[in-house]
């Protein structure tokens, strides 16, 4: 009995030793935008040892305006990457090769800022209004149709300048970053219209290619693992890891905007959900029944041919820890 006692205890020490032998497996992220909060958990995962302790070494490509997330996730020029659910179903519709793995947000932030004097109030008060947005934006049109309002929209160059000069001024903005600016910059803090509250629900997603995911399903259950603890510990425990890995990655950041951020993030649930069944247990997920939900509102907009994609096609939850 003690020989086999000591044959088991080799045999496991001889394992633990080949572990940490086995060299680490190289994966790329692509993120949509510059280095801020709402890549927390990338961060606090690399930053905290959770990707390597999963046996991966992570590379984090920060975004910006040309980020080309997609493009690079369908030729394979990244591994995954940061973008939202949205545009990733109408590219999956083209044909794109990528597929939706896990949630960032459970909300995607984007909606519209409303100047603090503004006349506007609720999504009817629209009509006749001018809006600072991308003009492909989905929900314009959303709103447009649901509300029955009507108005001209300005193209977004990403500055909050017009946005100051003007109180009656609208301007499409992400939730935990432009209003900091605005105040930042003088103005007073903006209410926000946002698009979860128009039942306008996509996601903030994690998306990789068809192929890597076929032959990589290890790594990316690896991945989505680290990636989920590293939310966690961003969002319940010290972020000071990550945040000092953002500033680095992007020397705009001050810990002023990092804390913001990251307390507007806590407090609208982005990342745990607002739903009743929100908590740190939905960290990541993704439900194919809001899928299915937003694939028959594009379809309702003439945005998406109807049966041209499904939930199935589009997601799947299997690398979810």
């Amino acid at each position: 009995m003690k020989r086999l006692a000591l044959i088991a205890l080799f045999l496991a020490a001889a394992a633990v030793l080949a572990a940490a032998d086995s060299p680490l497996f190289k994966l790329t992220v692509q993120l949509d935008w510059v280095a801020e909060p709402e890549h927390g958990g990338f961060y606090q995962a690399q930053a905290r040892g959770f990707f390597r302790d999963e046996g991966l070494d992570v590379t984090i490509i920060p975004g910006g305006p040309n980020a080309f997330v997609m493009p690079k996730i369908a030729t394979g020029q990244a591994d995954i990457g940061q973008a939202d659910s949205t545009n990733t179903l109408l590219q999956v519709a083209e044909g794109l090769p990528i597929l939706q793995i896990g949630a960032v947000f459970q909300d995607d932030p984007s909606g519209l800022l409303v100047n603090a004097d503004s006349s506007v109030h609720r999504f009817e008060d629209l009509d006749g209004k001018t809006i600072i947005a991308r003009p492909e934006w989905a929900f314009l049109k959303f709103l447009r149709q649901k509300y029955h309002v009507s108005f001209n929209i300005v193209p977004q160059n990403f500055s909050v300048a017009a946005f100051l000069g003007d109180k009656e001024a609208i301007q499409q903005g992400y939730f935990i970053a432009e209003p900091y600016h605005i105040v930042k910059a003088g103005g007073k803090m903006p209410r926000f219209l946002s698009t979860w509250d128009a039942g306008f629900r996509s996601y903030a997603v994690l998306v990789t290619n068809r192929r890597f995911a076929r032959e990589h399903p290890q790594e990316l259950r690896a991945f989505l693992r680290a990636y989920i603890h590293g939310w966690s510990d961003y969002l319940t425990g010290d972020p000071t890891p990550a945040n000092n890995a953002m500033k680095a990655a992007n020397p705009n950041n001050t810990d002023d905007f990092l804390a913001f951020s990251r307390q507007k993030i806590i407090d609208e649930k982005l990342v745990t959900g607002r739903d009743a069944d929100g908590g740190p247990q939905r960290i990541g997920r993704l439900d194919p029944a809001r899928y299915e939900t937003q694939i028959k509102q594009l379809e309702a907009l003439d945005i998406l041919k109807p049966g041209k994609v499904t939930a199935a096609q589009a997601m799947t939850t299997k690398f979810l820890p």
